[in-house]
């Protein structure tokens, strides 16, 4: 057999070219900083190709566009159902392998098909809906600017560090209802199971760390997605609840961090989106589209099980060996013409098929505003490092920065934020369901990247400055939680109070007006209005234009 001529020195070949026995290792400092080479490389074995996903853990990587939707959109033939798993079942994967974590069996929506995967996937659906977008766009605001406020007056700062890596867990811990200590412990939980690193300790630190919430909600429910989760008719019990809550809110931090931060690097370092105003005019909606076709947040995953011996594009597939679909290598199949882009969102950062994010919409919300806000605080900012010399972390599934340093003009941080707000439901029969709870922050400073310093830290200790994020105003007073029902903004439903032992609900400014947002299809090629702040606000080309011709 003729084989494709490998890299000088391929670790994944033998001396005569001949793929080793697992194929190219995707798990090494060498895929991370240059994913693209390999891509074109296993391209040359057609639609799909061997890979090592982690030392001893072979599966077959699809790089073809179309040959991806067959398998995203064939739950007949490809299953989700990681118990189909050969290698596992005859023991050749060991117990601690840091892919299990990514890949062993949940019951969750993740990992089932049918009519399981319908009524899991249904619970988070209608969990989902509940979520107000114009209160999530208000509340992702307000901590951006906690967050900025800790930096801006320095000159510098690590954007992976201080900003994208905290913003989704704070905007996420609100979200599900989740207290304030518990955010170190899914910290550390789900950046070692998507680094691979202790991931065996790592998914068991979440784990604890979950059921925990599941009890407490169970205790004390409340306006937020755990506590809707356990209200649905599907009547999810103690262990679907833990995996579904491992399922959003893994979906929802290390991802939301690589698309907010590769957002910035891209609008940071291509001329078409950071030059002046008259070079550089393409918006930031434009750089979130760009970055879901080239380098989506989650390069590869999707893992599928043959359920029986298939053909891929010419390639044989074993039934129950892996299939993951590289979504980075589909979105960009030399195939596919790649000048048509822009509003274009056919591309595959989401999925396919029965198994496409539920979050999508939600999910773009938070990475532009983080964006807009950053950009429209901070409109010179700059890296700090050539972008080719920006560092990547090493793991086969996500694309992630281990650091993004920029510097900027020093500014005075912003006015006191307003108070924060829980998750607003949609429907004034929600309001009903239960005590209400105020806005939960959490989380010290990771740790930069090795050779980068961290920033000198200014004002209070970081932990009180998480804490005192969004809703840290004062106590209502016990005559406050006994009032009347708020008065809502016009249109909206009023909202009524609650009391709890465990944290007073912060008075709650009144709601701005609706703004247009993202569509809810990410994957039509339909252009949806562009995204738009309130308040200050505004596209960030025109304001660096404006800031440097004055």
């Amino acid at each position: 057999m003729t084989h494709p001529a490998p890299p000088p020195g391929c670790p994944a070949h033998n001396a005569d070219g001949a793929p080793a026995a697992f194929g190219f290792p995707l798990y090494d400092k060498e895929f991370a900083t240059d994913p693209d080479a390999v891509y074109a490389h296993l391209r040359q074995y057609g639609a799909a190709a061997p890979v090592e996903l982690y030392p001893g853990v072979r599966a077959t990587l699809v790089t073809s566009y179309a040959a991806a939707l067959d398998v995203l959109r064939t739950p007949e033939t490809f299953s989700k159902d990681p118990r189909r798993w050969k290698d596992l079942n005859r023991g050749v994967i060991a117990p601690d392998s840091p892919a299990l974590p990514m890949m062993a069996y949940r019951p969750n929506a993740l990992f089932t098909d049918g009519e399981d995967h319908a009524r899991l996937r249904g619970a988070i659906n209608d969990s989902l809906e509940q979520v107000d977008p114009v209160a999530l766009r208000g509340y992702v605001e307000r901590s951006a600017d906690v967050l900025i406020d800790r930096f801006a007056a320095l000159g510098e700062a690590d954007l992976v560090r201080d900003y994208a890596r905290t913003l989704p867990l704070l905007v996420f811990n609100e979200l599900f209802g989740s207290p304030a200590e518990f955010g170190d412990r899914l910290v550390a939980g789900m950046s070692g199971i998507f680094d691979g690193v202790d991931a065996e300790r790592a998914n068991q630190e979440l784990t604890a760390c979950l059921l925990e919430l599941v009890a407490l909600k169970r205790s004390r429910p409340g306006p937020d997605i755990t506590s809707w989760l356990m209200s649905h008719p599907s009547r999810l019990t103690d262990e679907e609840m833990l995996h579904q809550l491992v399922l959003l809110m893994g979906a929802g931090t290390e991802p939301q961090l690589n698309l907010i931060t590769n957002a910035l690097r891209l609008l940071l370092s291509d001329d078409r989106f950071a030059g002046s105003l008259a070079g550089g005019s393409l918006p930031v909606d434009d750089a979130l589209d760009e970055v879901l076709w080239t380098d989506p947040p989650m390069a590869n995953y999707a893992v599928h099980f043959p359920v029986r011996d298939a053909e891929l594009g010419g390639v044989r597939l074993p039934a129950g060996d892996p299939v993951v679909i590289s979504f980075s290598a589909a979105n960009n199949d030399p195939t596919l013409a790649a000048e048509h882009r822009t509003g274009n969102r056919a591309h595959l950062a989401w999925s396919a098929g029965p198994h496409t994010c539920p979050a999508q919409s939600p999910a773009r919300l938070i990475a532009t505003v983080a964006v807009e806000k950053l950009l429209d605080r901070l409109p010179d900012l700059e890296l700090g490092v050539p972008a080719d010399e920006l560092p990547w972390r090493p793991g086969p599934f996500h694309r992630a920065l281990a650091a993004l340093p920029v510097r900027f003009p020093p500014v005075q941080p912003a006015p006191a934020a307003a108070p924060g707000r829980t998750a607003a439901p949609r429907h004034a029969a929600q309001q009903q369901a239960g005590p209400q709870y105020g806005a939960a922050q959490f989380g010290a400073p990771q740790q930069s990247a090795p050779g980068y310093p961290a920033p000198q830290q200014a004002g209070p200790d970081a932990t009180d400055a998480y804490r005192a994020a969004p809703s840290a105003a004062a106590p209502p007073s016990a005559a406050a939680s006994t009032a009347a029902p708020r008065t809502a903004a016009p249109g909206r439903p009023a909202e009524t109070t609650g009391e709890t032992s465990w944290q007073p609900l912060q008075p709650l400014p009144p709601l701005p007006a609706p703004t247009p947002s993202t569509p809810p299809a990410a994957t039509s090629t339909a252009r949806p209005p562009a995204s738009t702040g309130t308040g200050r606000s505004r596209r960030w080309n025109s304001l660096v234009g404006w800031l440097r011709g004055r």
